[in-house]
């Protein structure tokens, strides 16, 4: 077993640029601070699979001197290394477990790693003014290439004088890919039709805006709207790179007073360049009033924006208000999203929960109907993706917990595809599989031939024989 300086806190995320990035700085951060090596993964040729994101080859990223000392390849074996995930620890507690084992280090990919360190006599969490201190010299201690450093570089000398706040309208697969329908992900981007509220306030604040993002027709449209700057104003068209360009316009944002993102990475490097703190448009206005902002600027403006930005400000409008407002408010948001995005099925499973919440079991059985008939005849498999929907999960709990029971009653008042979702609830969510087997069987007995409640029992059932064993009836 090798001494402890040896061991390696690795970084090996495969999403976007300022993913990899983050994981990269709080990796260093320990290994610099630990006294153990830092080393990370990354892919040799570009991902041109990667839809939304920019992800260029390392050796177009980092110097030839930095990946030589600390790239570990495309891949590691992860069966050699612990996972850092939310649990706390300490120098000691890894000291200890190193020497239990012949593991070669550690991964550390959660964002928020640095808070699980514990240090000192009393084994306090670090200051937040500390970890910021050790992700700023992490970051600068990185080895970029040279393109990457004069991209930065150049965002340095090209910055005007004035005040200015960043406000970060990322768009991309939150807005317009796969995760619009995932409700845990709206809070990762700020809405379009926010925009101009922000850039006021923050005008009455005396700082003008720069306006960052991936859409670059709604910022022009939201620039001759508002008067505020875009990164194409210091130079950002020079670089015809993605990935230069990202740093760029990092490097820009990070010289703001303030930078207005939701829980955006992107908006992380760029505090971690520079320092200035990341805030959420709450730090402007309370929930109702951002509430109201959007849907007044929709009222007035809707067709201005991408229907898919549109509908995403709704969804924005109802997530703040939902706790405040009656089912047939909530309804009114929520068909308008629908009405713009009109195969998303997580604004199709809140509106019939509005319904039930209302005890208009047949209008909300309906909405059901349409959405896991259609997934069904398409795939032929269960649960739908709606089913799916209404069991994602959040790093906090079940996205939609609070409407399950509203699902479950609607199923025991004999609605049968109210009753397949809540078996699938009791199922995949609750553990209580009898009670979903049970459920289930509400469903075929109110349509015997139904595929989609056949296959659904059959795969209830399934995990029931699973669990008892093989011989068990």
């Amino acid at each position: 077993m090798s001494d402890f300086s040896t061991k390696i806190f690795a970084a090996t995320r495969e999403d976007g640029l300022g993913g990899r990035l983050v994981a990269i700085v709080n990796a260093k951060c320990l290994a610099d601070n630990l006294g153990c090596r830092f080393g990370f993964t990354w892919n040799g040729q570009s991902v041109a699979d990667m839809q939304f994101h920019a992800v260029d080859r390392v050796d177009n990223v980092f110097s030839a001197g930095f990946i030589e000392k600390h790239w570990l390849g495309e891949e590691i074996d992860a069966a050699r290394f612990s996972t850092l995930e939310g649990t706390c620890f300490t120098r000691r507690s890894l000291e200890a477990e190193a020497a239990q084992s012949d593991l070669q280090g550690w991964i550390c990919n959660d964002f928020q790693i640095l808070k699980s360190l514990r240090h000192g006599w009393f084994k306090a969490r670090m200051p937040a003014s500390k970890r910021a201190r050790w992700r700023h010299e992490a970051f600068a201690a990185l080895g970029f290439s040279a393109p990457v450093a004069a991209a930065i570089a150049a965002a340095k000398k090209r910055w005007a004088s004035r005040p200015m706040a960043a406000l970060h309208l990322r768009s991309g697969d939150i807005v317009y890919g796969p995760y619009r329908s995932r409700l845990e992900f709206g809070e990762k981007a700020i809405p379009a039709p926010l925009a101009r509220a922000i850039v006021s306030k923050l005008a009455s604040k005396g700082l003008a805006t720069l306006l960052v993002g991936q859409d670059r027709a709604m910022l022009a449209y939201l620039k001759s709207e508002t008067g505020a700057f875009l990164t194409e104003d210091f130079g950002a068209n020079e670089f015809a790179d993605g990935t230069l360009r990202a740093f760029f316009e990092m490097a820009l944002m990070a010289q703001c007073r303030q930078i207005y993102a939701g829980s955006s990475v992107f908006a992380t490097i760029a505090s971690v360049m520079g320092g200035a703190p990341v805030l959420r448009p709450k730090a402007l206005f309370n929930r109702h009033r951002a509430a109201g902002m959007i849907l007044e600027e929709l009222k007035a403006r809707q067709s201005d924006y991408h229907p898919l930005e549109a509908a995403f400000g709704y969804q924005w409008a109802f997530y703040l208000l939902e706790d405040a407002i009656s089912p047939a408010e909530a309804r009114e948001i929520l068909e308008k999203a629908l009405a713009l995005d009109p195969h998303n099925g997580a604004y199709a499973l809140k509106i019939a929960a509005s319904h039930f919440r209302d005890k208009n079991y047949s209008s909300g059985e309906a909405i059901l109907r349409r959405f896991m008939t259609k997934e069904f005849d398409a795939s032929g498999e269960v649960p739908t993706e709606i089913m799916k929907l209404l069991t994602s999960r959040s790093w906090r709990d079940f996205v939609m917990a609070n409407d399950f029971d509203l699902y479950i009653a609607a199923g025991r008042a004999s609605h049968a595809y109210a009753a397949a979702c809540a078996a699938h609830i009791l199922h995949a969510a609750l553990g209580r599989t009898e009670a979903a087997l049970a459920m289930a069987a509400l469903s075929l007995q109110a349509e015997p031939a139904n595929r989609l409640f056949q296959e659904n029992e059959l795969v209830i059932r399934s995990a029931i024989t699973a669990r008892r064993g093989p011989g068990a009836k």
